[in-house]
């Protein structure tokens, strides 16, 4: 199942306990998430398989892709839908000859449309960019201007997402400068009420820009 990138892109916080991460997931899903990626620095090789191999499940049973961050050998072992990678992540041209032609391929891009030129030309087929705000999980990382977004629309024929510090306060002017997907970690895993967190964030993208 592959289905384009838009809405809310969800990025599950590290979490090693794997009945909390199934619990905060499924309301994720239940609330409209359209794109989940599995992110976890600090899992060990075997509880990351153990984690995708019940998150693949559980996003099929919504019909929602499942995304690997940064670990192409895994995406392949599981059978996911796509692949992540960040500038250090490796070779976008390698992790497309391994996933093949049809599966996602999303690559960070940060504050460079060059950067996201040549990700395509590689082989991705969504583009991320941010942070735009200031975010917790990356408090060092970069912080491109909300008119980035505009520009890579306007130049790139993929999808383009918008990562970084997003809340529902702030969201809507990512989506009117051009965003397809907010990728979001804390404003949804860490709300009170995840899915009704995820239903507000998808809502976002069900009125006109």
């Amino acid at each position: 199942m592959k289905k384009g990138i838009a809405g809310l892109y969800a990025i599950t916080p590290d979490l090693d306990d794997t009945d909390d991460l199934q619990r905060r997931v499924a309301a994720a899903l239940r609330g409209g998430t359209q794109v989940l990626q599995y992110r976890n620095k600090s899992a060990s090789p075997r509880l990351r398989l153990e984690q995708c191999r019940l998150l693949k499940a559980m996003c099929a049973e919504f019909g929602v892709p499942l995304i690997i961050n940064d670990h192409t050998a895994l995406a392949i072992e599981i059978g996911t839908d796509g692949l992540h990678l960040g500038g250090e992540d490796g070779s976008i041209s390698a992790a497309r000859a391994d996933l093949g032609p049809d599966r996602l391929l999303g690559a960070s891009c940060y504050d460079s449309l060059d950067r996201a030129q040549a990700a395509i030309v590689a082989g991705a087929n969504h583009v991320a960019f941010g942070s735009f705000f200031p975010s917790p999980v990356k408090p060092d990382a970069v912080r491109p201007p909300l008119e980035l977004l505009t520009r890579a629309k306007a130049r790139l024929d993929v999808p383009v997402v918008a990562i970084g510090g997003i809340t529902l306060e702030n969201a809507p002017a990512l989506i009117t400068a051009g965003a397809d997907a907010v990728a979001v970690i804390s404003a949804v895993f860490s709300a009170q009420d995840i899915e009704q967190a995820a239903s507000a964030f998808q809502s976002l993208f069900h009125t006109p820009r």
